[in-house]
């Protein structure tokens, strides 16, 4: 844990709190498209399609999910395997940037599955794998099968890991797009958008572009929210240029000079966040969003529930049901007691949410729940 000198200023939590939530277009909705929006997040965690749409639904003014679907149709927009090894929903010039910056992340998960990989040639793998995804895009099952006739004795999990690790695999549509998704289909960067991948590249202009989304933040954050190590030196690189604070615990923590840091007072109303949000998985100490006795509650066992804010801090779970009719129900779900101006601000939230998601349904109710404790 690195530490500032004494004379650096110190951010309290609620000044953080304030700043990420400014830089994450949280504290008011955005007047921006959702390409610029997906650029200035440096992409969206997408393990799932609809994360990205309610991302975008909390941050941006007259979101319209279509929008976001047309950039994915257009190759504008594409799901991969980026950032902590896992999908994200990006804009093609970042993807074509961040995958190989973020080689190495993927290349310690596939190390994870190397004992099933004994006597698999990793060049071959990858060449034959490329060859038959560029043919035309596959399914996993499919390219596992397809190298199985090659190495029958490995593993097939390990070898289907080994092609997502070795190639810059993307899931072509109509996986990801609004309300049409299919199964995962895979092929290649370079063969669905028609340009090669950059060189792997320094991280300076990436460690940037994160603390415009993400700071004030120390070099441990970013490196969670890359799945990186060792990139203490693009920040002493950067530091000349760049203002220096530490947190209450006495942190390094680094920013642009003219990034947003809001009075830690200024009003931070309710948000409704997917599960995977970045807001909640891109520093090493999350406090500054999620308080320490709610940070477990946002999973059950492996699934991942969508989260809400209250006040700019996690205050609870939410989900969206849809009718045969076509009438949405938002259910609300607190992890405590919310004051009756809370409860009708979170509500509005939820209304204005669903509609933003929904647009042509018939009808739409906000019901409150419990969530029992831990």
């Amino acid at each position: 844990m690195t530490k500032t000198p004494a004379a650096a200023p110190v951010l309290t939590r609620q000044a953080l709190n304030r700043a990420t939530l400014a830089r994450q277009l949280l504290l008011e909705r955005a007047p921006m498209g959702a390409g610029a929006a997906l650029a200035h997040l440096v992409g969206l965690q997408a393990q799932n399609v609809k994360p990205p749409y309610y991302a975008l639904a909390a941050r941006l003014a007259e979101f319209d999910p279509m929008e976001l679907s047309g950039l994915m149709a257009e190759r504008a927009a594409v799901r991969a395997v980026t950032m902590r090894s896992t999908v994200h929903t990006l804009t093609a010039d970042d993807l074509l940037t961040l995958r190989p910056l973020t080689q190495a992340a993927i290349d310690r998960e596939l190390r994870m599955f190397r004992g099933g990989l004994d006597g698999v040639d990793l060049d071959r793998l990858a060449a034959l794998a490329r060859a038959y995804v560029e043919e035309e895009p596959r399914t996993l099952a499919r390219i596992r099968a397809e190298l199985l006739r090659h190495w029958p004795d490995a593993d097939p999990q390990s070898l289907g890991i080994a092609a997502r690790a070795r190639l810059p695999l993307v899931q072509v549509t109509p996986r990801g797009l609004w309300r049409r998704s299919g199964q995962v289909a895979l092929t290649t960067a370079e063969h669905w958008l028609g340009r090669p991948l950059a060189e792997a590249p320094a991280p300076d202009d990436t460690v940037l572009r994160y603390l415009a989304a993400f700071g004030p933040a120390s070099v441990k954050d970013m490196q969670t929210w890359a799945g990186l190590t060792r990139l203490r030196d693009a920040f002493e690189r950067l530091r000349p240029g760049l203002r220096t604070f530490r947190d209450e615990h006495g942190v390094e923590l680094f920013d642009l000079p003219d990034a947003p840091r809001p009075d830690p007072e200024t009003p931070a109303p309710p948000r409704f966040l997917p599960e995977y949000d970045n807001l909640l998985l891109s520093h090493a100490d999350r406090t500054r969003v999620v308080a320490l006795a709610h940070k477990d509650r946002t999973w059950t066992g492996n699934q991942a529930h969508c989260t809400f804010l209250v006040d700019g801090y996690l205050a609870g779970l939410w989900r969206l049901e849809e009718a045969k009719d076509g009438a949405v129900t938002v259910t609300v779900e607190p992890f405590g007691k919310l004051t009756q101006a809370q409860r009708g601000e979170v509500a509005a939230e939820g209304e204005l949410t669903a509609r933003l998601l929904a647009a042509d349904a018939p009808s739409y109710d906000i019901g409150f729940g419990v969530v029992a404790p831990k």
